[in-house]
């Protein structure tokens, strides 16, 4: 007979059975990275052997599914960002409007340019980057407007493509969180001047470190390639047993190059990916269902624009007086317990995060004329701690499960909300959970 207490207090959990694995690592991946180790190319910095190198065929599949021309696969999210933003013109000392509610890597790509990022509010609705709270934010310092399509929702193209064109600022699009989604029926990340993605270990599309961006002006592209190449790009027509690469030095680059063994799975892995995606749409519609037979829960609502939505960090908003007035911190630890999978809180805000530290990077010198600009405390973001008041995710892994699965989502749920006079027993802080 099951114990009905709290797991987290030495219950039985509701699940018992693992959930599907992440990364996957199929039968054609372990073959398309022997074949890279058996090869004498590991990196597009080797020579030439005659064959296209798989980062450029991930390159040109990726654009491919993204109906653009061009795209420059790079060695992390971070990176992409970086390089998007460095080949769009922006220097020392411009702002770029920043979503206040997003990873810490969107601020610390700007901050490391010298450039200023300003932290703006997001819209309730979506977690994403508000447009009203974006366009109030434009000053002339502005420069360039890095979007984000957060939590299994699209920010408002609409709106953001209109103010970028307003005021004559770049648009970027982060797509970390969105590979596959769909706007008006066109791919994010094909609004911007450039789209960037992170291919990290918890991605939709991974290798367990990558990036790529992805534009449609050659002009772009080049500078992309080079910056991401130490100066060089590809050679028109390779000779085998010779660099593929020629020094160009129309920008100052750096190495930021994606291996060959990293596009081996990145390729494979696209194969897979849009079938995933309606896998994973199919149970978030089920798990939609299911919630509302559970109090004091919900999922956010999908805009219609949105016409292909993809499924990173699934946001559940909680009734915390439902739950016993617990923390959103307290009550994912009994999720996380109850499921054996991670159920975190949405990230902290910027303006208090504690691994964006800005001003570190000018040494806290008060005479430097940026320091100040870059103190995120000066940045007001309610509606993005209201979110990290009372919003849990569940990491994408569990919606690629069968209809079980959510079936046990929905139970774990119940169950905590059925104990919630237990849940002020739990640790109440903020602490990092894993399984």
């Amino acid at each position: 007979m099951s114990d009905e207490r709290l797991a987290a207090l030495g219950g039985t959990p509701v699940r018992t059975r693992p959930w599907p694995k992440w990364p996957r690592a199929t039968d054609a991946t372990h073959r398309a990275v022997a074949e890279v180790l058996d090869s004498a190319r590991w990196a597009i910095s080797g020579p030439y052997d005659g064959r296209v190198c798989l980062e450029r065929r991930f390159a040109e599949a990726f654009a491919r599914f993204h109906e653009v021309p061009y795209c420059t696969p790079v060695t992390s999210g971070t990176g992409a960002l970086t390089i998007a933003l460095q080949a769009l013109g922006v220097r020392r000392g411009d702002e770029v409007l920043v979503p206040g509610l997003t990873w810490v890597a969107c601020a610390s790509a700007v901050a490391h340019l010298g450039a200023v990022p300003v932290l703006v509010d997001v819209d309730p609705a979506t977690l994403a980057m508000s447009p009203a709270a974006a366009a109030a934010a434009v000053t002339p310092r502005t420069a360039a407007i890095l979007l984000v399509h957060p939590f299994c929702s699209v920010a408002d193209l609409d709106a953001f493509t209109a103010l970028a064109d307003l005021r004559g600022l770049a648009l970027v699009e982060d797509c970390a969180q969105a590979h596959g989604a769909r706007w008006r029926d066109r791919p994010v990340g094909t609004y911007g001047q450039a789209g960037c993605f992170s291919m990290q270990q918890s991605k939709l599309l991974t290798a367990g470190e990558g990036g790529a961006v992805i534009c449609r002006d050659p002009g772009l592209y080049d500078r992309l390639e080079q910056l991401r190449a130490d100066g060089r790009r590809f050679v028109a027509d390779p000779v085998p047993g010779r660099l593929e690469l020629v020094e160009v030095g129309a920008v100052q680059g750096r190495n930021l190059c994606l291996s060959e063994l990293q596009a081996a799975v990145l390729l494979d892995g696209l194969g897979r990916l849009a079938g995933e995606n309606r896998h994973r749409a199919a149970r978030a519609a089920e798990l939609r269902r299911l919630l509302a037979e559970v109090e004091g829960v919900s999922m956010l609502d999908t805009d219609p624009r949105v016409t292909e939505p993809t499924y990173y960090n699934l946001v559940l908003r909680l009734d915390r007086a439902v739950f016993g007035g617990a923390t959103v911190d307290a009550i994912g630890r009994a999720l996380s317990a109850e499921l054996r999978a991670m159920v975190n809180p949405v990230y902290a805000p910027l303006n208090r995060h504690t691994l964006y530290r800005p001003a570190a990077l000018t040494g806290d010198d008060p005479t430097d004329p940026v320091t100040a600009r870059l103190d995120p405390a000066r940045f007001a973001l309610p509606e993005a701690e209201r979110a990290r008041q009372t919003c849990l995710t569940l990491t994408q892994p569990l919606l690629l499960d069968d209809p079980a699965g959510m079936r046990d989502v929905a139970a774990a749920l119940e169950k905590v909300r059925r104990h919630a006079g237990d849940l002020l027993d739990l640790d109440q802080e903020a602490t990092a959970l894993a399984f």
